[in-house]
């Protein structure tokens, strides 16, 4: 319809105001229109298209605790830089150490490329912290992006380095690979999973 009525612009002309100025008034409708219905679009789902999650109530999570004796699988997040103001409302309200899903199939906005997302989520409302670095996510992709068609995702440890700004983002990835196979038994078989608190 948007493509109509820019067609048309080029047929009507401003010296002929009856004609024109309805004819803005609904190129300004169809404009507002396609904004509020990718809006409204994007609030209705979780994760939305961006892969940034609305709240993890209704998500079904698996824990990827920690493997004490192993050696500790420390993986810095990336694109930490444009996510501060992100990382700064997590670490107030959850401090340093709290946890985080990784959400597969995540991009930036207008970028095609999709990378693991991850959200911290040691405050009632998670906060998009960056993306798994290239190495990480191409060696941890298949499993999260297999157990996100049954919808579930993966709740790792996290730590937020630095007590001011710039921070980082460590990821314990340790017990991931287990979590995984807990995930993808648990979504085909009757067995339950853990719950999202």
């Amino acid at each position: 319809m948007l493509v109509v009525l820019l067609v048309l612009t080029s047929f009507v002309r401003p010296s002929v105001p009856w004609a024109f100025w309805p004819l803005v008034a609904l190129i300004a409708a169809a404009i507002a229109w396609l904004v509020l219905l990718t809006l409204s679009e994007r609030r209705r789902r979780n994760p939305d298209p961006l892969g940034d999650l609305t709240s993890i109530g209704g998500l079904e999570i698996v824990d990827a605790h920690a493997v004490p004796g192993e050696v500790r699988s420390v993986v810095p997040v990336g694109d930490v830089e444009r996510h501060q103001s992100a990382i700064d409302l997590a670490r107030i309200h959850g401090g340093a150490d709290q946890h985080a899903v990784l959400v597969p199939r995540a991009r930036r906005w207008l970028s095609r490329r999709y990378r693991i997302g991850v959200q911290l989520v040691g405050d009632p409302r998670p906060r998009h912290a960056g993306f798994l670095r290239p190495d990480a996510d191409a060696r941890w992709r298949d499993g999260p992006d297999a157990v996100r068609e049954q919808r579930v995702f993966l709740r790792v440890p996290a730590r937020i380095t630095g007590s001011t700004r710039p921070h980082g983002v460590e990821l314990d990835l340790t017990g991931l690979g287990a979590a995984i196979d807990a995930a993808r038994e648990s979504a085909s078989g009757p067995s339950p999973r853990s719950s999202a608190r």
